[in-house]
Order: C-alpha cells, then sequence, then structure tokens
C-alpha cells in the first residue's frame, strides 16, 4: 500500500481541492402552476409530482 513520505501541506491539499465545487442545482418548472421546483421533488405549490397528486396543499 501507498504511504506518502511527507506531510501534504495545507497550501498543497487547498490547491487540488479547488476543483470541488458544489454544482448549481437544476430547477424544473411545474406543468400545472409553473412555479419553479426543484427537479424529483413534489411542488410545493400543486403538491403533485408527475401528474400526480401527493398530498392537498392549503389555499391560504
Amino acid at each position: 500500500m501507498a504511504v506518502p513520505k511527507k506531510r501534504v501541506s495545507k497550501q498543497r491539499k487547498r490547491k487540488r481541492r479547488t476543483h470541488y465545487k458544489a454544482s448549481e442545482a437544476t430547477l424544473a418548472t411545474c406543468s400545472r402552476t409553473g412555479a419553479p421546483t426543484l427537479r424529483h421533488r413534489v411542488c410545493p405549490t400543486s403538491g403533485r409530482y408527475r401528474g400526480k397528486l401527493i398530498y392537498e396543499v392549503d389555499e391560504e
């Protein structure tokens, strides 16, 4: 098994990790309300997912 001979400095470690970035969340539009929602999630405004009613949303 490979073992490093010297300790990797903080600077070297951080330089290597500069490319690890979180990607921006992809949004989809609800077919019923047109509201932006996260993909593969229930729409918070209509309570539907893929055309099926998952839960009732209270209209305030």
